[in-house]
């Protein structure tokens, strides 16, 4: 497990393949608990691909000088993501 919040990673190697490929973070928050959003793939094992492009917010507490993750909410697609983004813009935009 990870000493600090950006050693976080979830990326997640098989028998030497990458069966989950973290493409970006973004570490909403930092401390005893933090937040961080990835952007992933995993690899389709039936097709040896990787599929489409998942999004995750996950929750890490640190205990014992190590995070460990909490929680975690997966957006599915790239859909589910766009309506989060904009409900979210629409609460935060002054009218």
């Amino acid at each position: 497990m990870a000493e600090t919040v950006d050693e976080i990673t979830i990326s997640f190697e098989e028998d030497g393949v990458l069966v989950r490929e973290e493409l970006d973070k973004v570490i909403l928050s930092k401390g005893a608990w933090s937040t961080i959003m990835f952007k992933y793939r995993e690899m389709d094992r039936a097709r040896t691909d990787y599929g489409p492009v998942i999004f995750s917010v996950r929750r890490y507490k640190k205990t014992g000088g190590e995070y460990k993750q909490q929680s975690k909410f997966t957006i599915s697609n790239e859909e589910q993501a766009r309506k989060i983004a904009e409900a979210l813009l629409a609460w935060i935009t002054p009218k």
